[in-house]
């Protein structure tokens, strides 16, 4: 087993049919940088199974580590989210949606996750049946991600989720906006299982990296925020694990 498990994340492929600008650059990279890649959410634009063709073709030809991935919001635009993960499991990619995987003694934990806001100012269940519908969708992937640790047994427990836990790490986005980028929901059950870190992307214009209440170390890997700062650097996120120990953030 390795000492050390090198980590890499991106998230907000958004893979259109058309017009799309090869992977197969970033997926070599990431392979010679990284044991494992995570991918966290909106593979596609609209959630079409030529986009997750497209996708699949790319990791197939040029992806050289294992892959964790789930879904996002844009991957269930069309209807097709199953055939968006049929395919992306054909592909050789591990779908996460409340489940749980071990891979080099470090355990991962995935969901889509869902918005709802941040803390005093989220959103309740109360007034009309819309709303109730909207928090209980929250609630539900918390709960996801919650029974998704809980099978875990390894010292390192990471988190892969679209939507974000925390609002630091969606501080630059506009505050409209708040509360369709993530619910603070999430941050309770990563606290409670003492997650090692937290992979998120969703806000675009975000920041790069927050902390939850229990100084859990969170990280915004959408491809848009790591394109403007990342420079020269093909916009992917790579972390250390300590595999066995406690991270050093």
């Amino acid at each position: 087993m390795k000492d050390i498990l090198r980590i890499a994340a991106v998230a907000d492929l958004h893979v259109k049919k058309t017009g799309q600008a090869s992977l197969q650059p970033l997926f070599a990279a990431a392979s010679a940088e990284a044991d494992v890649l995570l991918l966290c959410g909106d593979l596609t634009d609209y959630g079409l199974v030529d986009e997750a063709k497209f996708l699949a073709k790319e990791i197939t030809s040029s992806l050289r580590i294992p892959a964790i991935g789930v879904l996002g919001n844009h991957d269930f635009e069309s209807g097709k989210s199953k055939e968006v993960v049929r395919i992306m499991t054909e592909a050789g990619v591990t779908m996460l949606d409340g489940g749980a995987h071990e891979f080099e003694g470090v355990g991962f934990a995935g969901i889509k996750g869902f918005g709802g806001g941040f803390g005093r100012r989220q959103i309740n269940a109360w007034g009309e049946d819309i709303i109730k519908k909207f928090v209980h969708e929250a609630i539900e992937e918390a709960l996801k991600l919650e029974m998704a640790l809980t099978r875990l047994r390894t010292p390192q427990k990471i988190a892969v989720l679209h939507y974000a836990p925390i609002h630091a790490t969606c501080a630059g986005e506009p505050a409209e906006i708040n509360p369709f980028l993530g619910s603070s929901r999430l941050e309770e059950p990563i606290d409670r299982y003492r997650c090692t870190a937290v992979f998120h992307g969703h806000a675009h214009r975000g920041a790069l990296e927050g902390r939850t209440k229990g100084s859990v170390p969170v990280y915004n890997v959408a491809m848009p925020l790591l394109t403007a700062n990342f420079g020269d650097h093909l916009p992917f996120r790579v972390i250390e694990v300590p595999v066995g120990e406690a991270v050093v953030a």
